[in-house]
C-alpha cells in the first residue's frame, strides 16, 4: 500500500467543511480557470489563423509558378509548361493540385460609376469545390471549350454592393490597352472572402478572355497556382517544384507574397504565448501559496509524524499527493469548461464578429487535439514540479515546537 497516498486521501476527506476545504476550492478554481482560458485562447487563435490562411490559399494557392521577369504582376509574361515538365510537376509528391491563372487589370462601369478591377482568368483546372465555400449567391463558372468568347464572371459581394448589381445582371468592363478594349460580362455568381485585398478588386472569369486580349496562344498562361499536401513542408515543396521548372520560370510562396499578413499572424501567436505564460505563472503561484497554507495549518500533524519516526520524504509526499489531486481536479473542470465552450461556438457560432474588421463573421474554433493534450501536459508537469518547493519547509519544522504549537 502507498502510505503517503493513503494518508493524503484521509486528510482530504477530513478537511470537508473546514477552512482547508475553502483553500482546496480556491486552488481547484485557479487551475480550472487557467486551463480553460488557455484552451479557449489556443482554439480561437488556431481557428483565426487557419481561417485567414485558407482564404488566402483559396485565392492564391500555396505556391505560384510564373515567368522569371521584372514585369508588373498585373501585366504578366506568359509561360508554357507542357509535356515532360508538366508530368514531372504532377508527379511531385508534394503537389496536390495545379490550376492555371492569368491577370488583366481593367475598369468596370455600371450606373455611370467606374471602379477599378483585376480580372483573374481561370480554366477547367480551377478548384471549384474549394472556392464554393466563398460563394454567397449564384453558381460557379461553366467552362465550355468550344465557346470562343465566354462572358460569365464571379463578382465579389463588396463590388456588387457598390455597383448595385446582382446575379443575372450585365456589366461593362474596359481593359487598358492600345487601343482600349470593351467587354460585356454576365454576373454568374457573387463571392465573399472577407479579405479586402481580394474583395475590392478581384473579378473571376474564363482565362480565354485574358488570352484573347493579350493575343496569347491557347497553351499560354500567366502562371500556375500550386496546392501542396503538407503545409508544414512549404519550403521543401517550393525547392522541389523550382527544380522542375525551366530557367525562365520561378516560384513564389504565399508567405512571401503576403509577408505582412503572415507576420501579423505570427505576432498573434507570440501574444497568446505571453498570455499563457502569465496564466501559468499565476496558477503556479496560487498552488504554491495554497500548499504552503495547508502545510502551516498541519504543523501539529507534521510534528506528530516526525515524533513517530516518519521521514521528511514521506511527509513531503503526503502534501505533494494532496497538491497533485487538486491540480488534476482543476484540469478536469477546466477542460470541461474550455471544450464545451469550443463545441458550442463551433456548432452554433454564438459570438459574432464584424467581417469588415476581423475578416470573418464569427469567432472561429480550431480543434487541434495535439495542442490540447500539450497544454494539459505542460500545466500538469509545471505545476507538479512547483509543488515541490513549499514542501521543502517540512524539513525545517521541529517536532517539539510543532506539537507544542498545538
Amino acid at each position: 500500500m502507498n502510505l503517503p497516498y493513503f494518508i493524503s486521501k484521509r486528510i482530504n476527506a477530513s478537511d470537508k467543511g473546514s477552512f482547508s476545504s475553502i483553500i482546496h476550492k480556491i486552488a481547484i478554481a485557479s487551475v480550472a480557470l487557467g486551463i480553460a482560458i488557455m484552451l479557449v485562447s489556443f482554439q480561437i487563435l488556431g481557428g483565426f489563423q487557419n481561417s485567414i490562411k485558407d482564404k488566402i490559399f483559396s485565392f492564391s494557392g500555396h505556391i505560384q509558378i510564373k515567368a522569371f521577369t521584372f514585369s508588373s504582376e498585373y501585366e504578366q509574361t506568359p509561360i508554357v509548361i507542357e509535356g515532360e515538365r508538366m508530368e514531372m510537376l504532377q508527379d511531385d509528391p508534394h503537389v496536390k493540385h495545379l490550376q492555371e491563372f492569368a491577370f488583366k487589370p481593367g475598369l468596370i462601369s455600371q450606373n455611370e460609376e467606374v471602379f477599378g478591377m483585376l480580372f483573374k482568368g481561370v480554366s477547367q483546372s480551377f478548384d471549384t469545390i474549394r472556392f464554393a465555400d466563398y460563394l454567397v449567391e449564384g453558381s460557379m463558372l461553366t467552362f465550355d471549350e468550344e465557346e470562343a468568347y465566354p462572358n460569365e464572371i464571379l463578382l465579389s459581394e463588396h463590388m456588387a454592393r457598390q455597383m448595385q448589381v446582382g446575379v443575372g445582371d450585365r456589366i461593362v468592363s474596359y481593359f487598358i490597352m492600345d487601343p482600349p478594349r470593351t467587354r460585356s460580362f454576365f454576373v454568374k455568381g457573387i463571392f465573399s472572402s472577407g479579405l479586402e485585398d481580394f474583395d475590392e478588386q478581384i473579378v473571376i472569369g474564363d482565362i480565354k478572355v485574358v488570352r484573347t486580349l493579350n493575343g496569347w496562344e491557347d497553351n499560354e498562361v500567366g502562371g500556375y497556382e500550386v496546392f501542396i499536401n503538407d503545409l508544414e513542408k512549404l519550403e521543401e515543396a517550393d525547392d522541389s517544384i523550382l527544380q522542375r521548372l525551366s530557367v525562365n520560370q520561378t516560384t513564389e510562396r504565399v508567405d512571401q507574397k503576403f509577408v505582412q499578413v503572415f507576420d501579423w499572424l505570427n505576432l498573434l501567436s507570440q501574444n497568446v504565448f505571453i498570455l499563457i505564460g502569465l496564466i501559468l505563472f499565476v496558477a503556479c503561484f496560487n498552488m504554491v501559496s495554497v500548499l504552503f497554507i495547508l502545510i502551516m495549518e498541519r504543523r501539529p500533524m507534521i510534528g506528530s509524524f516526525k515524533a513517530l519516526g516518519a521521514t521528511d520524504k514521506l511527509i513531503r509526499s503526503i502534501f505533494t499527493y494532496n497538491g497533485v489531486r487538486l491540480v488534476v481536479r482543476g484540469l478536469i473542470i477546466g477542460n470541461v469548461i474550455g471544450l464545451v465552450f469550443g463545441f458550442l461556438q463551433y456548432q452554433f457560432k454564438l459570438i459574432p464578429l464584424d467581417p469588415a474588421t476581423y475578416y470573418m463573421s464569427h469567432v472561429p474554433i480550431d480543434w487541434n487535439w495535439f495542442r490540447i493534450l500539450g497544454i494539459n501536459a505542460l500545466t500538469f508537469l509545471l505545476v507538479g514540479v512547483v509543488l515541490l518547493l513549499p514542501t521543502a519547509i517540512i524539513s525545517r519544522i521541529s517536532p517539539v515546537k510543532a506539537i507544542r504549537f498545538d
